[in-house]
């Protein structure tokens, strides 16, 4: 087993880059069986990933909660689990609506405190575990005071159910409120060469000594340079830069990019995950992949050093790659 360089979270110690196992459920990168999926969460643990990051609302009926707990069993006390709450709403239960740019217009999340331990002792035995190390809200509810669901998560922390807090998709003052409730380890944001973290989140994340798990930090693989269109069945087709015209535009403008990533010898997947890692010293991507080979090739990047100079020609670069179509789930 490889071991990779490590980053903290807050105080949870996890390696450089995680593993996010979206990918690994049907109809979000198109159809995939559970013996692939298992797969390729062993080579990421193979490779020296420790946190693999999950949700229940991924995949049908708990689906990716169930392939990550059967992938770590045997490897558990070695990985740090963290998974999300929100999506998978109770019968009887109020849906709480909100608008997105993707192209369905809208999620619904339910995280009322009454709620909260109903979720996470679902997410326990899916996972076949006895305690969450990182715990989500999804979404903050719109119609819930973030607090509110903080402080039920506290109490499962308290029984022992719970080891650390995160939250997901949050602005600066959502982390900011919540973390004077219980101290916060993480705040899951996306992040990339192509959807910048939001500089008032980043500045309060600093300052609270709360750790950065990025989402997307490979823009739903659109960075590694191979993305030049996407199936029906894929979830991509929701998202207006994966609009065939505007994918076309995105990746003509992402050309120089690729160019200073093979100058580098590096793939262009390897020099935006290196790139982000650069950005904070307290940042762990989560890429996802299905195939052992990216996976391995990806997790890689977390012992590349880039020389200021050529952090100064990504800049530069960056400044020109101004991809077409809304990148940010709540809109730009």
């Amino acid at each position: 087993m490889t071991t990779l360089p490590t980053r903290h979270l807050a105080s949870l110690e996890t390696s450089a880059i995680g593993f996010g196992a979206m990918v690994l459920s049907p109809g979000m990168y198109g159809e995939i069986d559970d013996r692939r999926a298992v797969a390729a969460l062993h080579a990421a643990l193979d490779e020296g990933a420790t946190l693999i990051d999950t949700a229940d609302g991924y995949g049908p009926d708990g689906h990716n909660e169930r392939i990550v707990g059967q992938a770590l069993r045997g490897r558990r006390e070695k990985v740090t689990v963290a998974t999300k709450f929100g999506f998978r709403i109770p019968d009887g239960a109020q849906a709480h609506r909100f608008p997105v740019s993707y192209a369905f217009g809208e999620l619904a999340v339910n995280a009322e405190p009454k709620h909260v331990r109903g979720y996470a002792e679902q997410s326990l035995r899916n996972l076949g575990t006895d305690a969450i190390d990182l715990y989500y809200p999804h979404f903050p509810d719109p119609e819930v005071p973030l607090e509110d669901t903080v402080g039920a998560i506290a109490d499962l922390i308290s029984d022992g159910l719970v080891r650390h807090l995160g939250l997901s998709n949050v602005t600066a003052d959502q982390l900011r409120r919540a973390h004077a409730v219980h101290p916060v380890a993480a705040v899951q944001v996306q992040w990339s060469m192509w959807q910048p973290i939001d500089p008032d989140l980043h500045a309060t994340a600093r300052e609270l000594g709360v750790g950065i798990a990025a989402w997307s930090p490979l823009g739903g693989g659109f960075l590694t340079g191979t993305v030049q269109n996407v199936a029906e069945d894929d979830f991509r087709r929701n998202l207006p830069r994966f609009d065939s015209a505007n994918l076309k535009t995105n990746y003509d403008r992402y050309a120089p990019l690729r160019g200073i990533a093979a100058d580098l010898g590096l793939t262009p997947a390897q020099l935006a995950l290196a790139w982000l890692l650069h950005q904070d010293e307290h940042v762990v991507p989560l890429p996802g992949s299905r195939t052992p080979a990216h996976i391995a090739e990806n997790l890689a990047a977390a012992r590349v050093h880039l020389h200021p100079d050529t952090l100064g020609r990504i800049d530069e670069a960056l400044k020109r790659f101004v991809p077409e179509g809304a990148g940010a789930l709540l809109g730009d």
